[in-house]
């Protein structure tokens, strides 16, 4: 699993023309899996980004975690995440995990971070979707295991 977090002020989702999602500030976690990842592996790389203190102390510290601050995620699945451009013209996307993988680790993971957060907005899994963002920072953060 690979997850590219980025720290934003506010995200919109939209397939079609239509709001799907939206957070205001929180990440934004795009997400992309292998036919090997897991389950586990899912909940460890969750337990990561909830974890990770990247927003603002008192102290202008980067030392607060998103539930400090009271912060939203949206998560979005993107298989392209572990598309290889390194030789020829088009990328070659067969590291990516097919739908029938994908699709449950997809769904395990929005699971995840409600089960720990509550409220998570997410994408329409395999639909070609439009994210407006403000990143804040900017924070990325990519997690991979």
């Amino acid at each position: 699993m690979r997850a590219i977090v980025q720290r934003v002020n506010n995200a919109r989702l939209t397939v079609d023309n239509k709001l799907i999602s939206q957070i205001s500030s929180g990440y934004l976690v795009l997400v992309g899996y292998t036919d090997e990842d897991t389950e586990e592996i899912c909940e460890r790389i969750v337990d990561r980004i909830i974890g990770m203190r990247v927003f603002k102390d008192d102290c202008d510290k980067l030392n607060l975690t998103l539930g400090d601050v009271g912060g939203e995620v949206m998560v979005v699945s993107n298989f392209t995440l572990y598309g290889n451009a390194f030789s020829g013209r088009r990328p070659d996307f067969s590291k990516s995990a097919k739908y029938d993988k994908a699709k449950p680790l997809y769904d395990f993971t929005v699971e995840e971070f409600r089960r720990r957060l509550g409220k998570v907005a997410t994408g329409v899994f395999g639909e070609h979707m439009h994210i407006d963002s403000s990143i804040d920072g900017p924070i990325t953060m990519v997690l991979e295991k």
